[in-house]
């Protein structure tokens, strides 16, 4: 095994530059992955665009797909050579926010045990996936093992896209016969669609401009496309739910003006299911709000990870019920990766995901 690797590293704002690292050393829990694809996400470009802050040097990443390389003395369970995906989300599994269900705001082993985003580590507080290998702490705990016959494009979404759009739709408890709206049809938002017909909705209207993702969108589960430039998506889902609203909302952009139209379609007693990186302060409309008396419910999500939440996944992928490798519109090497965060952060090309291969 070499003592050097490739990585793409965070060196400043507007900065990430392909360089060389010490391929890491395996704790007791950990185990070494040697990565055979993974990919960019839209918070990586927060990263770089320094409105998400980490630290110098780290390496970049949270989207696994690859091989078992080496295993800690107390891993068990798993075998070198064996192929695997880890979540974006890392949870230890011990801490008092994981013994709730609550994984992604893992505290590790502080008294209390809550830290928010504490289980989403790769890219954030510890080097990330876009590298030839990565360290998965908690190895037990997180390692997935990849069912026979599933290439790494049909799986790389689960880590993060997949988990991410499915929780809006199950965060908005969507229920037989609901009717949904879901802005924006990037990755994510393609995700909730397809999330929230699995889980029964029988009206997903999605909101989109791009006619490629449009395409998509229908394929996933919408049944009916608002071209937010053609005309007010408000008015016209207000329209074509006759002036009811929707039962659950998703907004998966991230801005003000997504979130505000988001909770304008709610019905009284509607959930807006909330799965964008906001980089500024929201405002709550007085009226769509009700002044606060409307019952909606308004939740946040940040999407699960762990072993259990990928193999669900993966079972979804390997049932036929969702195919996923549509939203893999470009392919990189490892030492492209500066020309494919050049891609990727300029929306150019119909780029939705770039699947990079050392």
């Amino acid at each position: 095994m070499p003592q050097m690797m490739r990585a793409a590293i965070f060196v400043e704002p507007g900065r990430i530059v392909l360089d060389e690292k010490k391929v890491p050393d395996v704790g007791p829990l950990d185990a070494l992955v040697k990565i055979t694809t993974t990919t960019i996400c839209g918070t990586d470009v927060h990263i770089l665009k320094g409105e998400y802050p980490v630290e110098k040097g780290l390496t970049i990443g949270h989207e696994p797909v690859g091989v078992i390389e080496k295993l800690g003395s107390a891993v068990s369970g798993y075998h070198e050579g064996q192929r695997v995906i880890a979540g974006a989300i890392t949870p230890s599994g011990t801490s008092a926010a994981c013994l709730c269900g609550y994984h992604s705001q893992d505290g590790g082993a502080s008294r209390h045990g809550f830290k928010p985003l504490g289980g989403w580590r790769f890219g954030n507080t510890i080097d990330g996936a876009q590298a030839e290998y990565v360290l998965v702490p908690d190895a037990m705990a997180n390692l997935s093992p990849i069912p026979d016959g599933l290439e790494d494009e049909q799986v790389l979404m689960c880590p993060d896209i997949m988990s991410t759009g499915f929780s809006g739709a199950e965060s908005g408890a969507v229920k037989i016969g609901d009717t949904v709206a879901v802005f924006a049809q990037g990755p994510i938002g393609l995700c909730a669609t397809a999330g929230a017909r699995l889980m029964g909705a029988t009206t997903i209207i999605a909101v989109e401009t791009v006619p490629a993702r449009m395409a998509i969108s229908r394929k996933m589960g919408a049944d009916h496309i608002v071209d937010f430039k053609a005309v007010d998506p408000v008015d016209e889902i207000m329209r074509l739910t006759e002036g009811r609203g929707v039962d659950v909302s998703i907004e998966a952009l991230g801005t003000q003006p997504t979130f505000e139209a988001a909770l304008r379609v709610l019905r009284p007693g509607g959930t807006l299911s909330s799965l964008g990186v906001y980089s500024g302060d929201l405002k709550l409309p007085l009226g769509p709000f009700c002044a606060g008396l409307g019952d909606h419910t308004i939740r946040t999500t940040l999407c699960p990870g762990g072993k259990e939440r990928m193999r669900r996944l993966m079972s979804v992928i390997a049932s036929g019920r969702l195919d996923t490798r549509p939203l893999v519109t470009h392919r990189y090497g490892l030492d492209d990766i500066e020309a494919a965060y050049d891609l990727f952060s300029h929306q150019r090309d119909g780029v939705l995901k770039i699947a990079i291969r050392p």
